[in-house]
């Protein structure tokens, strides 16, 4: 997908990868049309007529897919049901990236754990090539048992990282993987793109970023917003990089006044 950070504009590509295995049914795109398999040979493989999209980790390989279109800004959902059980050492990406080693990046991760253990949700955003922008979250359901919508809203306004409309603004490797477990398997599902296609260096959105309807370029965090963002940072954030002065003894990036208010 295209994207543009706050930094910087960047054409980014939609990018799934299953470091273990995963499956997707989009509803408002088609997996034959829309997407290319990138990564894994025969472990990847489109289905039913385009609406299923399956990706598998096995001791070998992974897998992955990417978008034909690229992006700048826009309005991601995509619905994922990931890795039951016994998922420890596996992980599992949605992102938005340009390409190149000053690239631009927006991250979601899903790291496996333990049968009976949450997953851990890790967010990370990189402009002009520097991430260290990671948050990290224990999920407050059991994302292998059902379907859940997770969303990116990128605008000129910023980045919002959502889990079935809740905003966001493996232990380190301890555990180890049980190759036992193999195949493993995520699900994505309802793939949709309300965005400005980036191509031949034009948008599709046209010289006003706000036209045709595109809601989302102006939108920001209402006062119900910030209240459920303000509860998951206060109930199930596990990691933040704005207060891990340890790591950064010379002081936090600017955003982190922001996010902080």
């Amino acid at each position: 997908m295209a994207a543009s950070l706050s930094y910087s504009t960047a054409a980014l590509c939609l990018s799934i990868l299953m470091l273990l295995a995963s499956s997707v049914v989009p509803s408002a795109a088609s997996f034959n049309q829309d997407f290319d398999i990138n990564w894994g040979d025969s472990r990847a493989k489109i289905l039913n007529n385009g609406d299923l999209l399956t990706l598998s980790l096995d001791k070998t390989s992974g897998s992955g897919f990417q978008s034909k279109n690229e992006y700048l800004f826009g309005k991601i959902d995509m619905r994922l049901k990931l890795v039951p059980g016994n998922s420890a050492g596996t992980v599992t990406a949605y992102y938005l990236s340009s390409q190149g080693s000053t690239h631009d990046e927006i991250d979601f991760e899903f790291l496996g754990n333990l049968s009976g253990d949450p997953y851990t949700l890790h967010t990370n955003v990189y402009s002009q090539g520097k991430g260290d922008r990671e948050q990290q979250f224990r999920l407050w359901f059991d994302p292998s048992a059902d379907f859940h919508t997770f969303s990116i809203l990128w605008n000129p306004k910023g980045i919002v990282f959502s889990v079935d409309g809740t905003p966001w603004a493996t232990r380190g490797g301890l555990v180890k993987t049980d190759w036992t477990q193999a195949p493993f398997t995520t699900s994505y599902a309802n793939f949709k793109s309300d965005a400005c296609i980036w191509s031949s260096g034009a948008s599709s959105c046209g010289g006003s970023l706000a036209s045709g309807g595109n809601t989302w370029m102006l939108q920001e965090l209402d006062a119900t917003g910030i209240e459920r963002m303000k509860w998951v940072h206060n109930n199930h954030m596990i990691y933040n990089y704005c207060t891990d002065a340890k790591r950064f003894p010379q002081g936090f990036s600017p955003e982190c006044k922001a996010t902080a208010s």
